[in-house]
């Protein structure tokens, strides 16, 4: 009890430098994801049209994601500096995959005898992907964008090593200076922010999901 004392206090002495840290970690961590799902949707929506380019697609954003965060990092440096860009264009690329690839998988997955029914009533390619779709293939799409805001929690933390702050700050501190208190400050945080990024979205996703579709 008295070493789990001394973490507390350690921690609250230092909870307005926490805060502040955790308020850059969230703008870094959301402004990444939200670039992400803006990119990435449409494109996945755009490669079910085009069946031959989606292989190519998928498989980029798997290399993409295969490579190393330092390495990565260590190819934006040179061009972009150091600090808060590089470190979100990173983020970004590594949230790719899960959101295209869902959002493929979901659109594609949609049983065609729906689809033939809506082309029989009249419906246009662009109202059967807005009015059938979308809403049916949501909760993929959703998963992906939670694997990604998730992963991405994890991610920043690697942002500090360039001047971008976030929690990793305080880790990385811990372990230059070999202090378990400081790396726990940084890493618990951390820990709760990403349980919580999952639990809202698992409320958001159940909120913009069409009722009478089941999550799969």
């Amino acid at each position: 009890m008295n070493i789990l004392s001394e973490y507390i206090s350690f921690m609250l002495e230092r909870q307005d430098q926490i805060l502040s840290l955790t308020g850059q970690h969230i703008y870094l961590t959301f402004t990444a994801v939200f670039l992400a799902i803006l990119f990435a949707v449409p494109l996945g929506i755009a490669i079910t049209r085009f069946e031959k380019v989606a292989g190519i697609v998928v498989g980029i954003a798997n290399a993409v994601q295969a490579l190393p965060s330092l390495a990565l990092l260590g190819f934006l440096i040179p061009i972009m500096g150091i600090g808060s860009k590089p470190s979100v264009v990173m983020i970004f690329l590594y949230s790719l995959l899960p959101i295209i690839k869902n959002t493929y998988t979901g659109l594609t997955n949609v049983d065609r005898a729906i689809l033939e029914a809506g082309k029989g009533m009249g419906m246009t390619n662009w109202q059967l992907m807005r009015m059938v779709q979308l809403p049916l293939a949501l909760p993929v799409i959703m998963t992906g964008v939670r694997i990604s805001a998730v992963t991405a929690v994890g991610l920043t933390t690697i942002a500090a090593l360039i001047g971008a702050g976030g929690l990793g700050q305080l880790i990385y501190r811990g372990i230059s200076m070999v202090n378990n208190k400081m790396i726990i400050t940084g890493a618990v945080p951390a820990m709760v922010l990403t349980l919580i990024v999952d639990y809202l979205l698992n409320i958001l996703e159940r909120v913009v999901t069409p009722k009478g579709i089941k999550k799969k």
